[in-house]
């Protein structure tokens, strides 16, 4: 095992904040996989899973039985950590610059599209390792003008070569669930079924340049552009699991978790062994465009109806919201037939506040995916 450390720029002079990697796995595999934790700071049962994972690779390791170089990053947002108001945590926005961790990361793709017409060949493999080289290569050219960008690009080069790039979130309150791309969802679908997904949602482009998209959206670019002159593959597949909700720190569900990705690489090949057999997938996957906010049309004490992992039919009562001075008792019904498989910590609700989400069937929506 390597364990790496990455000093991020620093808001301000006399302080340090730093990332920590753990690299496992021999080095000339040829295959290689990135997991990361709490991008979101507040959420922290990713963090518990790739601690168990970092466990479980160090153990295959020394067995010689891990055929993939594999990098963890358990604490991904040490900037969030810290952001801490009245014994509530806020680590979903960077409080200096108001944005979201998981938004905009620097789209790289004019950069390393560029001239590469010239040097590109007929084999893909060797395609592939090119465009992997420029890819790091812009990344390591671009200086970052604060901390968030300091993480976000470290972040970045970590990942950039990876074959797989698995990002460990969780909603607010929730069933496991993950969102992916269309393409990698054979890949991925075995991992589905062992983590037990009860819903997934497929994009290619959700917008807003997450994590996740910024490395699939590279190399959908430039297959788009060169694909009918060169062999360009998929060379970065990558996958956001949601384990369930901010309160399942539990270690239960964090070996299930653990022990789901560990199979899924084994299956892959990853990993030398026999994969278990492949469980039901309990929920088809579904286009990201089908999956609707469920929202609150007024304020008021919020009471659900539906709880996450229930299929609800469109039409079906899933929240109530009760004014107590008026009571005027507000419905949210289902806009649909589908998975409820988040909803809101919350209950007293504002006007327009997302109540639950639903993944539904009937695409629907259309642009920016990730918000109504």
């Amino acid at each position: 095992m390597e364990h790496r450390i990455h000093e991020l720029k620093s808001a301000v002079p006399g302080t340090v904040t730093q990332l920590h990697s753990f690299h496992y796995g021999p080095q000339d595999s040829g295959r290689s996989v990135y997991i990361q934790a709490s991008l979101h700071a507040d959420e922290l049962p990713g963090m518990l899973v790739a601690w168990k994972l970092k466990q479980h690779m160090a153990e295959l390791e020394a067995a010689g039985l891990l055929h993939a170089r594999v990098c963890i990053v358990p604490v991904a947002n040490p900037i969030g950590l810290t952001q801490q108001l009245m014994d509530v945590p806020l680590g979903r926005y960077e409080l200096e610059t108001l944005k979201n961790f998981n938004r905009h990361y620097a789209d790289m793709t004019a950069v390393i599209a560029e001239d590469l017409e010239a040097v590109l060949g007929d084999e893909e493999a060797d395609n592939t390792c090119l465009i992997r080289e420029r890819f790091l290569a812009a990344l390591e050219d671009k200086s970052p003008a604060n901390a968030l960008e300091s993480l976000q690009l470290t972040l970045q080069r970590l990942a950039c070569q990876a074959d797989y790039v698995l990002d460990l979130h969780c909603d607010f309150n929730a069933v496991a669930h993950l969102y992916t791309t269309p393409a990698a969802w054979p890949t991925f679908e075995p991992l589905a079924r062992y983590f037990g997904a009860q819903a997934s949602m497929l994009a290619t482009d959700s917008g807003g340049q997450s994590f996740d998209e910024c490395f699939t959206l590279v190399w959908e670019q430039l297959r788009e552009g060169f694909n009918d002159r060169f062999p360009i593959g998929y060379g970065t597949q990558s996958i956001t699991l949601e384990l369930r909700g901010q309160d399942d720190v539990d270690h239960d569900l964090s070996d299930h978790d653990s022990r789901a990705i560990v199979d899924w690489m084994m299956q892959l090949g990853l990993i030398h062994g026999e994969a278990p057999s492949l469980p039901l997938l309990p929920f088809p996957a579904t286009p990201l465009s089908a999956m609707e906010f469920l929202t609150a049309p007024e304020g008021g004490l919020l009471v659900f109806h539906a709880h996450p992992g229930d299929q609800v039919v469109s039409g079906q009562l899933v929240a109530e919201v009760i004014d107590p001075i008026s009571d005027v008792v507000h419905e949210v019904r289902a806009s649909q037939d589908g998975m409820i498989y988040a909803r809101s910590q919350r209950r007293m609700a504002t006007a327009g506040m997302i109540v639950a989400d639903l993944a539904g069937h009937e695409s629907r929506r259309s642009g920016y995916l990730l918000a109504p």
